[in-house]
């Protein structure tokens, strides 16, 4: 093991937090105001760190009346959700709108394809349950992992079912519904002021495919796709977003029942997430990153198979529209 490369990764994941706020203000204000020739920018705000510091640095760059927020609740969401979006919006002195989209994703069937899918697995499921999906523990888990249902029944009852590829694919395709009609109503207000829509993902979200085609993934300007988690949490300090956000754990506020994002696609902390990241973007072996991570060497070995996974299955999502090109 090399102690030295354990210290390489955590100083790359250090930054100078004035510096690059002033880097990527400068660079929003050329996309923007020049590439793309907008007003301002519209940006969805879930109450979670990243869309936070996207929105802060697109106050520093273009002013707090150029950037719209949106706040885009349905029945299943967090109400912490909202209640963070509209605080931060008010520490930040934008415009904002909120946009109820339940009865749009109830006439799209966006409910009503998940329960089929899930009651395939377990009959029972109706109303007054509450459901999510999980994957396993990344790092302490057996080789084979696959997705589980994990349902609540309205009188307290768990039960826990593991999902067939068909029921697994039906639940999260009726899901992708709600991330794309968000991005619709973000494109409306786009259209309609004038404006650029911005896109949230930080580098693991960008790196490791955690998006929707078309939908949370699609955006006019990225500001934090190059920025590691933990950097973001460096910015958001550094910016004074709002301690109750800086603390809230990541989660992906999708399913009705509460979810973390490492229990639903990372299965691992974001934290050491991102040095197996570094690591790996370094072409670091595995059995140097095991003092920083605190990890085994096969462990960190079985996280680097999964950023390989990952970035295979993000390929097509990150992947433009293809046309069949003309020859001479």
């Amino acid at each position: 093991m090399n102690a030295t490369h354990d210290t390489d990764c955590r100083r790359l994941l250090d930054l100078d937090p004035a510096a690059e706020v002033d880097r990527i203000t400068v660079a929003l204000r050329n996309q923007v105001f020049g590439d793309l020739r907008r007003k301002g920018v519209v940006i969805g705000l879930s109450g979670g760190i990243d869309s936070s510091v996207a929105a802060a640095l697109c106050v520093r760059a273009l002013g707090a009346e150029r950037v719209f927020g949106l706040l885009m609740p349905e029945r299943e969401s967090s109400p912490e959700s909202l209640d963070l979006g509209n605080l931060l919006a008010g520490c930040l002195g934008i415009p904002s709108a909120v946009e109820e989209i339940t009865e749009t994703l109830a006439a799209a069937g966006c409910y009503r394809r998940r329960d089929e899918a899930i009651r395939s697995v377990i009959p029972e499921y109706g109303p007054g349950y509450v459901s999510k999906i999980v994957l396993p523990d990344l790092v302490s888990g057996g080789a084979y992992r696959v997705f589980h249902i994990v349902v609540r029944s309205p009188q307290g009852e768990v039960r826990r079912a593991r999902l067939p590829l068909a029921a697994y694919q039906q639940v999260v395709a009726s899901s992708n519904f709600k991330q794309r009609v968000r991005k619709m109503l973000e494109y409306y207000h786009a259209d309609r002021l004038r404006y650029a829509v911005v896109g949230t993902p930080n580098r693991l979200e960008y790196d490791q495919g955690f998006f929707v085609k078309n939908g949370d993934g699609s955006a006019d300007v990225k500001p934090i796709a190059h920025l590691y988690k933990t950097q973001v949490y460096r910015l958001a300090e550094y910016l004074g977003i709002p301690e109750t956000i800086r603390t809230r754990p990541p989660t992906t506020d999708t399913y009705s029942m509460p979810q973390s994002q490492e229990e639903f696609f990372f299965s691992v902390g974001y934290d050491t997430l991102d040095l197996c990241l570094c690591g790996k973007d370094r072409g670091l072996p595995a059995d140097e990153l095991t003092a920083a991570t605190g990890l085994t060497d096969e462990q960190v070995a079985r996280v680097y198979r999964d950023i390989d996974a990952k970035r295979a299955a993000a390929r097509y999502l990150h992947s433009a529209p293809l046309a069949v090109t003309t020859t001479a």
